[in-house]
């Protein structure tokens, strides 16, 4: 279970890694991505440094636990998000003679947080206030923080409305501003953010980086350096997230000499802001420019300033490289991480099959899939979709059938990206029977909670093949799949009834199952229903 678990930061960046394959079509959305997600926990460090402290112990990511606060811990994150859980098990907790104190359920919520566990997070801190335990300003912004991500923004209004003046401070407002830049409210983001200036608690860079990023988000670039031209204005020292961000803006902009004017601006700051996220990034740019030479000397220099143990560092050359088309230092870069790292995760696999997949390597493919499938602790089905497109794509269908069998042996689920990929390969080789078993597949399981339809032109194109072996049976098993996915329209009747008229086939209940399904009756389909259902 451990060499599972991933860092908040690691997953979030690592999880974007599949955006390298529209580098070269000029996508800008990995750079901000990869920014934002890099330098998430430095916005919180220029925060603590400013607060005395206070948010490094909320937040920090390296947390390390008493035996007792893990127990605690353990028992927490394996509740669901049902409301009351977490109180009635710190109860229990309590009952068997064990007393967390403040740090340990502050340790918790680091954990319950870095695994994206929010509703429990939250959880434990109503159970501390209804226990009257004290909290720091620190926390108030924490909870706004997880109301946000709960309940949404207007909830985290509310809360924040109702803190007491003294609560009301740099903390709570800058989480009500990245609240604000995290939801993209533009007008909300800047109005407070002038409120905050007026009340010169935005004197450090982290308001600004917050801002920064929502103009990023936005796709308004341009708007970028005027506030970096402000900090210089007001003396506040730019962070390594501040140049990465005001790389990213020009990168976007197709600006390259731009990206470079601010790299020289970083070494010339110091080597406490260069880091190794700042080679990255400059190598994105590059990429992103079709500058392949100077990607890969930016990745050398990437590798000379990482720490031999950064697997995210490891992750992102592994990409690049990729994007570059330089197989080789993809395997190099592969086997190094290995070497370094005690434990690698699902991500990291993830990762690697992704790249082996951009540069067409079945055969490396092959070898780090089963090399996953024979050590992994918990099956990821993203992984396998890799493995099963890639071996789709040079037609080896058998190695493609073998690994979604071993996937559905294995996982509880979803299914429905392999079972559409397998699906629509055997429609392009019109072989129907195999399309609607792996159609079936694909709904059977995994979907709650999901919004996944299938594309319209598989569907178009199984009910077409119908229609010409005037299938209706096959037709009609289809729809009953396209009915649990809320798939029926005006289209799929249409062509449904095409089938039953090709087929000479009539269904006297046909008109009534299209009311029922919410059909608009038009003239086209009245005019159908008439053949079909006289």
């Amino acid at each position: 279970m451990r060499a599972e678990l991933e860092s908040d930061k690691e997953r979030k960046m690592i999880r974007n890694l599949s955006t390298y394959r529209r580098i070269s079509a000029g996508s800008s959305a990995l750079i901000r991505r990869f920014c934002t997600a890099v330098e998430a926990e430095k916005k919180v460090s220029a925060a603590a440094a400013q607060s005395g402290g206070v948010l490094s112990k909320i937040f920090c990511a390296a947390a390390v636990q008493k035996e007792g606060d893990r127990r605690l811990y353990k028992r927490l994150s394996a509740l669901g998000s049902s409301k009351g859980l977490v109180a009635q098990t710190i109860n229990e907790y309590i009952r068997e003679g064990k007393f967390p104190r403040k740090s340990d359920l502050d340790n918790c919520i680091i954990e319950l947080r870095r695994y994206g566990k929010y509703h429990q997070a939250l959880e434990i801190m109503e159970w501390m206030e209804r226990r009257k335990i004290n909290f720091a300003f620190g926390d108030y912004a924490k909870r706004l923080d997880l109301i946000c991500k709960v309940h949404g923004v207007d909830a985290a209004e509310n809360y924040f409305n109702g803190l007491s003046s003294s609560a009301k401070n740099n903390l709570t407002y800058g989480a009500l501003l990245y609240c604000y830049c995290a939801e993209k409210m533009a007008d909300k983001a800047t109005a407070l953010f002038e409120k905050m200036d007026e009340m010169n608690i935005a004197s450090t860079s982290l308001a600004f980086n917050n801002l920064m990023t929502l103009y990023v988000k936005l796709g308004q670039p341009e708007k970028v350096p005027s506030l970096v031209n402000l900090m210089k204005e007001r003396n506040i020292r730019p962070a390594t997230f501040t140049y990465n961000i005001w790389m990213q803006s020009y990168s976007m902009l197709n600006d390259i000499e731009g990206v470079e004017r601010v790299f020289q601006e970083v070494k010339q700051d110091g080597e406490k802001v260069c880091d190794w996220t700042i080679y990255s990034n400059l190598a994105a740019a590059y990429v992103k420019a079709g500058l392949h030479e100077k990607a890969e000397l930016a990745l050398k220099r990437l590798e000379e300033e990482m720490e031999p143990s950064n697997r995210v560092a490891f992750s992102f050359m592994i990409s690049l490289y990729a994007s570059i088309g330089n197989l080789g230092e993809v395997h190099r870069i592969w086997n190094a991480m290995k070497s370094s790292l005690r434990t690698v995760t699902n991500l990291n696999y993830l990762t690697m099959l992704q790249a082996l997949n951009k540069l067409d390597d079945i055969d490396g493919i092959k070898k780090c899939f089963e090399e996953w499938e024979s050590t992994c602790h918990s099956y990821d089905t993203r992984i396998a979709n890799v493995a099963i497109s890639a071996y789709l794509r040079f037609n080896r269908v058998n190695e493609a059938e073998a690994v979604f069998l071993q996937a559905r042996k294995r996982s509880p689920g979803p299914f429905f990206i392999a079972g559409e990929m397998l699906m629509e390969f055997y429609l392009e080789n019109r072989q129907m029977k195999l399309a609607l078993r792996h159609m079936e597949a694909a709904v059977s399981s995994g979907l709650s909670g999901s919004d996944w339809r299938p594309k319209s032109d598989n569907v178009n194109k199984f009910l077409s093949f119908c229609e010409e072996e005037r299938d209706v049976d096959s037709a009609e098993e289809f729809c009953k799949y396209l009915k649990i996915v809320n798939c029926l329209d005006h289209n799929v009747y249409k062509l449904l009834l095409q089938i039953y008229i090709a087929a000479g086939r009539t269904a006297p209940d046909m008109r009534s199952r299209a009311e029922k399904d919410g059909i608009e009756l038009e003239p086209e389909l009245l005019n159908l229903l008439q053949i079909v259902c006289p």
